[in-house]
């Protein structure tokens, strides 16, 4: 067993066993529960929608280079800069470079997974630049020195009264604010951070290829603000992010509103398509957009894993999935957790270390049931536990163990000898490494041609 999956399997029996944990996650995802049925009201006809958005993403990710060529082309000619970062190293150095020429020592970032993904704010930390999450979420999150928690909603495994607490300690507020408060605190301490960062940061929920924009959506304000304050803006996005037309965002930016949050639409949906021009009063003077691959390419490759890349990012699996909902975001260890995080992690960093994630799932299929653009996702995952059995990244135990379960299956014989207290003993005791963390297997007293005889 890896190091990542005896870490997945620790942080997991601790968060499952933790009840005050499990009732602050089951009351926010009450919420989300309540709200996007109302949200889907919306469409006229869901399916179709679901449909349309599907086949659109496809036509993107069937003709990628083509789409993102398109997006440079017509990015740079307003003026914009694109970087094609290959890695982590590559997308830091890029960011690093940009910070030395601008001298920057202060950066305001709004709520971006991609940069959770390369470590940016512990880069930036090390270099002497002060990076400020100005999304009240991620806010929190970084006031608590914890990495976000959901996809979406970064701070949900927290109630008011943890949020309280932390404002309490680390901006020496009154300990028992309200949340409207709180509120106020964070928008007081973050505005001003606005007005003298060097550089603005943000993520991207698409990328526009035949206007060369970047879109992206938000309830707050701050990620508009992060865009336009500082002289400078840049957008770090997974190149899986694009979608052919502007057309599209007509079905996209209500479709992500409605699975991620339950809204109709959200607050603040921004294009941006450039630096400012000459003819317009506000904007960045300069804007560049890294297009960060690490490990999207070997998803493109696979024909059957490609379907991941479809993703919007709305974390409506992760909302309905039983596993996620006991053991919490933090347990996976990785940026992008519950059944997406379980499907692409694996592939985009390595089955060897992270296929365990692939079995964190109880293939009831609800993931799939709620994917906005009808992802496979429960199919995925039982893909990529065959690629690991195919690429050997199993044990001798396992491998003996599902080798001695086979030939009882196939051999009725087998399967019948010996009694049910026998068959518990040897599956309950000596293979450990199933009942670990599953209750006990009970065979019957009779055997089913036990049964039948009797029967018939």
């Amino acid at each position: 067993m890896t190091e990542n999956a005896r870490s997945f399997l620790a942080k997991s029996t601790i968060k499952a066993n933790n009840l005050e944990h499990r009732r602050k996650i089951n009351f926010n995802m009450g919420k989300y529960a309540a709200s996007v049925p109302k949200g889907k009201k919306q469409f006229s006809d869901l399916t179709a929608a679901r449909e349309k958005a599907k086949n659109i993403k496809w036509q993107a990710m069937e003709t990628l280079d083509e789409q993102l060529e398109l997006f440079e082309k017509k990015f740079t000619e307003r003026g914009g800069k694109v970087v094609w970062a290959e890695n982590t190293k590559q997308a830091l150095d890029a960011i690093s470079k940009i910070c030395q020429e601008k001298k920057c020592r202060m950066i305001v970032k709004s709520k971006s997974m991609v940069t959770e993904e390369i470590g940016l704010n512990h880069f930036l930390e090390e270099n002497k630049i002060e990076s400020i999450e100005t999304d009240l979420g991620e806010y929190i999150q970084q006031l608590d020195g914890e990495p976000p928690y959901h996809i979406v909603t970064p701070a949900m495994h927290k109630s008011k009264e943890d949020i309280a607490k932390i404002f309490y300690e680390k901006l020496h507020t009154a300990p028992n604010l309200t949340p409207q408060q709180m509120t106020a605190v964070a928008r007081e301490n973050l505005r001003e951070k606005f007005m003298h960062a060097e550089i603005g940061i943000t993520g991207a929920n698409f990328i526009v290829a035949d206007t060369g924009g970047i879109a992206f959506s938000e309830n707050e304000g701050n990620a508009r603000l992060s865009a336009s304050g500082p002289s400078t803006h840049i957008v770090i996005v997974g190149i899986e992010k694009v979608i052919p037309s502007l057309d599209h965002l007509s079905l996209f930016w209500p479709l992500l509103a409605t699975y991620g949050t339950g809204q109709n639409l959200t607050v603040y949906n921004t294009l941006v398509t450039g630096p400012r021009q000459p003819s317009e009063t506000d904007g960045p003077d300069e804007m560049i957009v890294i297009l960060l691959d690490n490990g999207r390419t070997n998803l493109l490759s696979n024909p059957k894993t490609r379907e991941s890349l479809y993703c919007i990012r709305c974390g409506a699996c992760l909302n309905a999935c039983p596993v996620y909902k006991n053991i919490g975001g933090h347990a996976y260890g990785t940026t992008y957790s519950g059944p997406i995080g379980s499907v692409i992690t694996p592939q985009m960093k390595g089955l060897e270390d992270w296929k365990h994630l692939s079995y964190a799932s109880s293939l009831c299929g609800n993931c799939t049931e709620v994917c906005a653009v009808k992802i496979n996702l429960h199919e995925l995952l039982l893909e990529n536990r065959w690629e690991a059995v195919e690429e050997g990244a199993t044990t001798f135990q396992e491998r003996m163990a599902w080798k001695v379960w086979r030939q009882a299956s196939l051999h009725r014989t087998l399967m019948n000898k010996g009694s049910s207290k026998t068959k518990n003993w040897l599956i309950n005791k000596l293979f450990k490494g199933w009942t670990a963390h599953r209750g006990p297997l009970q065979f019957p007293a009779k055997t089913f041609n036990e049964l039948w005889k009797e029967q018939h």
